[in-house]
């Protein structure tokens, strides 16, 4: 259900959904490589977007809470300067990293045309591979499609990738590489139907 007023115990919950499902993920790694460093980061790491979207109405989870995906509606305008200032804050030393991902991907973001952007979903270990991803980002397709706007996706993963290709997402321009051998990022769009 979306809800745009988590509770704090919702709010932790989820974060830490996210960091336990990201922990390995090839972003994570490239951002903060050792893993204790990582594994105690990337909660408030996902805290900040947690919130983020939240304050968007952009928080939809599984009914069992086993699956989250967030989402910012077409019009969101966050305020950069206190994301960044939050990411800073929660990452340290790590915050470059953060800005350097936050950059190109603001350079292969699609600008001119309303959309829906995906910035992560996550499934709980035991629950991968069940359905429970597709039909969340289903539901924001559906949301695009009833007001005539696109999705914008940027998959870091193969599963990711196959998730958003299963629900009518294509690969949009170039991949998104991160420096210095670091792993790729796939833009995907969707268009309204």
């Amino acid at each position: 259900m979306p809800v745009n007023r988590l509770s704090p115990s919702a709010v932790t919950d989820l974060s830490d959904l996210l960091a336990t499902c990201f922990q390995q993920d090839a972003l994570t790694r490239w951002m903060i490589p050792g893993e204790q460093r990582r594994a105690e980061l990337l909660p408030g790491f996902f805290r900040v977007f947690v919130e983020l979207s939240a304050a968007f109405d952009g928080v939809l989870t599984s009914p069992d809470g086993d699956a989250v995906l967030l989402f910012l509606p077409p019009g969101a305008e966050p305020d950069e300067k206190a994301l960044d200032a939050a990411f800073a804050d929660v990452l340290g030393e790590y915050a470059d990293a953060m800005r350097t991902i936050a950059g190109l991907q603001e350079e292969a973001h699609p600008h001119g045309a309303p959309h829906y952007y995906v910035s992560f979903g996550a499934v709980r270990p035991g629950r991968q591979q069940s359905g429970l991803m597709s039909a969340l980002l289903g539901r924001v397709a559906a949301r695009a499609d009833a007001e005539g706007v696109g999705a914008y996706v940027e998959a870091s993963s193969p599963g990711g990738e196959a998730t958003s290709r299963r629900v009518g997402f294509g690969l949009l321009g170039t991949d998104i590489a991160l420096p210095g051998g670091g792993p790729v990022l796939r833009p995907m769009w969707r268009d309204p139907r």
